[in-house]
This record gives C-alpha cells, sequence and structure tokens, in this order.
C-alpha cells in the first residue's frame, strides 16, 4: 500500500467520522433490504448533505438501504445512522407495503423483518417514554 492509498484511506475514514458525528451504530434496526420512501417532515437544520441527497433518491421511488449506500457511495452502517436520523425527523419512513408482500404468499408466514423494524419505529415514536421488557426478546 502506497503513502497515497493510505492517505485516501485516512480521508474516507474522517469523512465517514464526520458524517456521523462520530456515531457508529443506528438508534432504528435497519437491514440491508429495508425500504424506504419519502415521508411528511423535514431534516433538521444541521444535517449532512447525504440527508438531502438520500431525501430526493426516496421522493423518485422507495429505495432500499443498499441502494441507497451504492447510490451515496458511502458505507452501509453511515447511511443506516443517516436513515436513522432521517426516521426520527419523519422525513423517511419504512415502506409497510414491502414489508406485506413478503407475508402475502403464504397466511402462516411469520411477519418479515421489515414488518417488525416498521412496527418497533412507530411503537418508538408514539410512546417514546416506554421502558423496554427485557423479557420480550
Amino acid at each position: 500500500m502506497s503513502i497515497h492509498d493510505r492517505a485516501d484511506e485516512d480521508a474516507t475514514f474522517v469523512r465517514t467520522y464526520t458524517l456521523t458525528r462520530g456515531r457508529t451504530r443506528p438508534r432504528h434496526l435497519l437491514s440491508l433490504d429495508t425500504v424506504l420512501i419519502a415521508g411528511p417532515g423535514r431534516p433538521g437544520p444541521h444535517q449532512a448533505a447525504e440527508c438531502e441527497q438520500i431525501l430526493a433518491l426516496c421522493q423518485e421511488h422507495q429505495r432500499s438501504v443498499t441502494e441507497l449506500a451504492g447510490q451515496l457511495a458511502r458505507p452501509v452502517t453511515a447511511i443506516k445512522i443517516l436513515v436513522s436520523d432521517l426516521l426520527d425527523a419523519e422525513a423517511l419512513v419504512i415502506s409497510l407495503a414491502s414489508a406485506y408482500a413478503a407475508s402475502d404468499v403464504d397466511a402462516d408466514a411469520r411477519p418479515t423483518n421489515h414488518l417488525l423494524a416498521a412496527l418497533a419505529v412507530g411503537l418508538k415514536r408514539k410512546f417514546p417514554n416506554a421502558i423496554p421488557d427485557r423479557q420480550a426478546g
């Protein structure tokens, strides 16, 4: 590895660190195939420019977390952190239509990860002061 390659790698790491404000984990449970659509809210005034790009992409049509990471050429974890911020601001919502699509095939199918994640986000938004039950798993 040359000195220039190392410098480029360090610059990418620093950019990702500042993009997420040093956070390493998203607040919401998001999988690579979680599908997002634009919501009624707006991001806060100090959001990264990538948040506006994420919103613009999701306003065109629904997008998965993986697709957003690819379009913006950013690490998936960084995109999940930004998406979590946008979910908190209600600027993005998890698409329930795609969550139900997998379970429509078999009436006895278990809930999909999308549906459970969307349910968790909705419950956290409706009951922000709720204390989690440790036995719930």
